[in-house]
């Protein structure tokens, strides 16, 4: 009951969700606005990571989806007002972004038709992509703009669906270029022939860019030096390691850097989304990272955790 009232909107992804949302709010008394995710049959070629067209534990099933729309609209405590759906992620092709949001508009017209009703959101899961890797480039977004056109306008057009408030979901798109992590040179060697780096930063601060979130082959981020005592200007193929005792911890493989010692510091860029909240920061009792955000060119401490100083294991020293 302490939620009824708030504008609350809960977004279903399974049938038994359905069942026990329904049993809750039943139980007190309430009435409950949902959104139903739906799991789409067709996946454009272009995303790097796909989330439909194969099972998944992600939204219900397009071919099941009229089922639970039944489910939904027989209940008396539950208010169907939209959909959404999310197709796959890291889509750095024009053409496959509006082939999708085309694809997203028969879906939800379709949904809301089985319904009858007059859907209040529609939540496009766009999968916006980042350049994250050496020979990608930015997403055009006049291109993407150019090409959705059409469908979007008909949907608007839409005597019913142009009623919704229509969301474009696009996180990493906004976020990943906002964001770095910057570590410091612990120790420089050559082992065999190769210059090895070690850092004090690794896969418990950054899974992500260790290739660990899905990545068949790890694939180097983009990394720059911002602070370096030497001056020789000469490239070395340059193996970055961080500083867990695994021999998979590394930040980068073979990218190309000048010669690094101790104290030098480098930052990984495009690291604003899936970094730190996405990565195992407790890993063998190391330090948390503290976290800052830059204001009115000054920064501010936005560390969230009470654990960041060293001996925090220890009651009294804790922040």
């Amino acid at each position: 009951r302490a939620l009824s009232g708030r504008g609350l909107t809960i977004v279903v992804e399974a049938e038994d969700e359905v069942a026990l949302l329904d049993a809750i709010c039943t139980a007190a008394g309430v009435s409950q606005n949902v959104v139903l995710r739906i799991n789409p049959d067709d996946v454009p070629k272009g995303f790097g990571a796909s989330m439909s067209g194969k099972p998944s534990q992600f939204g219900v099933d397009e071919a099941e989806s009229g089922r639970v729309i039944d489910r939904i609209m027989a209940s008396k405590s539950l208010k169907l007002i939209g959909f959404h759906a999310y197709t796959g992620s890291m889509c750095l092709t024009p053409s496959a972004i509006a082939e999708n949001m085309a694809n997203l508009c028969r879906l939800f017209a379709e949904a809301s038709a089985r319904a009858v009703i007059t859907p209040q959101k529609l939540i496009f899961g766009a999968g916006f992509g980042v350049p994250y890797h050496a020979g990608q480039e930015p997403l055009d977004i006049a291109e993407v703009r150019a090409l959705a056109d059409a469908a979007l306008a008909d949907l608007a057009a839409d005597p019913v669906l142009g009623r919704a408030q229509r969301v474009l979901e696009i996180g990493r798109w906004i976020t990943a270029p906002c964001g770095a992590l910057v570590t410091s040179v612990l120790s420089s060697k050559e082992s065999r022939g190769a210059p090895i780096v070690v850092c004090d930063a690794g896969f418990n601060n950054h899974l992500a860019a260790a290739g660990m979130m899905g990545s068949v082959f790890q694939k180097n981020y983009p990394i720059a030096v911002i602070r370096r005592a030497g001056d020789t200007p000469d490239l070395c193929d340059t193996q970055l390691a961080g500083p867990l005792c695994t021999s998979i911890d590394l930040l980068a493989r073979k990218i190309a850097l000048p010669r690094l010692a101790r104290g030098d510091v480098l930052a990984v860029l495009m690291s604003g989304a899936y970094g730190l909240t996405a990565s195992p920061t407790r890993f063998i009792s190391h330090v948390e990272p503290s976290e800052f955000a830059l204001e009115n060119g000054a920064l501010r401490d936005i560390g969230e955790s009470r654990l960041n100083a060293l001996g925090s294991l220890v009651e009294g020293l804790r922040r």
